[in-house]
């Protein structure tokens, strides 16, 4: 195994690869990175090599498979490469700056034969696979993902930055055509958008509510959605999940309505109503990134289809573009433009 690119979150990668090889999993060929004295300290800290280039890489250590963390604009170039000398790559969020280029991936895969994973990497919380056997169907989500300002990721909007692991997850669960998009958003501390807020409509009927931000004072990653008679909150730091479900007996009373709307609250103030019944499904703690490389690991292994393909991280792509769109569609209805 191989990191390309081992910045604020390639690192993560190099870090978990290095815990696998310790553990007799994989063998952790290095680490590439324009800046060769990051390389070199990633590679120095994780117990691996440190290569000049890509291509050093590939002749003097070619791994069977590799990470791809670098900036999203030179994804296809590096994926272009591993691809080409026969190595399987996960590329992370955003797979492409654009369509076009995520399409071109694809192709490579299909055309090479490489296992080729989409890094979305909220699918892999345990949350999130703890709610999957709960859908029935569903009807509204509204979802928070908000983060306190740094100076990472400031030349990407917040929708591919941040959004973009929610509408993967809310795509994933819908399993339905979006129909409609409605969007606002703000750059306030940076160039790109910073905040952003989102309607969205299924061809099946659910709506879901998006907010994004990272100029918030606290740092928030929860989706919470409805479908009938029974409200499911889902928190992704925590790795919780809690299911407040109406009795059949007292889904049409008013105490059952109530208490369910109620605990859009904070879930800790659980209803009393004796109609609203409260579980917590059981969730296998594990960190998220460890679940996706491992994976991962799996389908190079078995040559079987990527638990996440690039097929999918196109599809969150469109949609977040159509979101960018959209909230530059509404900044010059309303003149915000002007404003900056």
């Amino acid at each position: 195994m191989a990191a390309i690119g081992v910045g604020a979150f390639g690192r993560n990668h190099a870090r978990v690869y290095h815990d696998l090889a310790k553990e007799g999993a994989v063998e952790f060929v290095g680490v590439v990175d324009s800046n060769p004295a990051r390389a070199a300290q990633v590679a120095a800290e994780f117990g691996t090599q440190a290569f000049a280039s890509l291509e050093e890489l590939l002749q003097r250590g070619k791994p069977q498979a590799a990470s791809v963390a670098v900036p999203t604009v030179a994804h296809l170039e590096v994926a272009r490469k591993l691809m080409q000398a026969g190595v399987d790559v996960l590329i992370e969020k955003p797979v492409a700056p654009t369509l076009a280029e995520a399409d071109e991936m694809i192709r490579l895969a299909e055309q090479h034969g490489r296992i080729a994973q989409a890094g979305q990497l909220e699918r892999f919380n345990p949350a999130v696979r703890a709610t999957l056997p709960l859908l029935t169907k569903l009807m509204f989500f509204e979802v928070h993902r908000l983060s306190v300002f740094t100076s990472c990721s400031l030349d990407v909007y917040v929708v591919l930055d941040l959004m973009i692991h929610d509408i993967d997850v809310v795509l994933s669960f819908v399993q339905s055509p979006v129909k409609e998009i409605r969007a606002v958003g703000l750059p306030i501390l940076s160039p790109k958008v910073d905040i952003a807020n989102v309607r969205m409509e299924f061809d099946s009927g659910c709506v879901a509510n998006f907010t994004a931000s990272r100029v918030s004072t606290e740092r928030v990653r929860k989706l919470r959605f409805f479908q009938p008679q029974q409200y499911i909150s889902l928190d992704y730091t925590r790795q919780d999940v809690v299911t407040f479900t109406v009795s059949s007996d007292g889904g049409a009373g008013a105490g059952g309505l109530q208490g369910l709307l109620a605990s859009m609250g904070e879930e800790q103030d659980h209803p009393s109503s004796p109609q609203i019944k409260i579980s917590k499904p059981e969730v296998v703690r594990e960190e998220p990134l460890r679940a996706e490389l491992s994976a991962f690991l799996h389908s190079v292994r078995t040559r079987s289809s990527a638990a996440v393909p690039l097929e999918d991280g196109r599809r969150a792509l469109a949609v977040a573009l159509k979101i960018l769109e959209a909230i530059g569609e509404h900044s010059r209805n309303v003149n915000l433009e002007k404003l900056r």
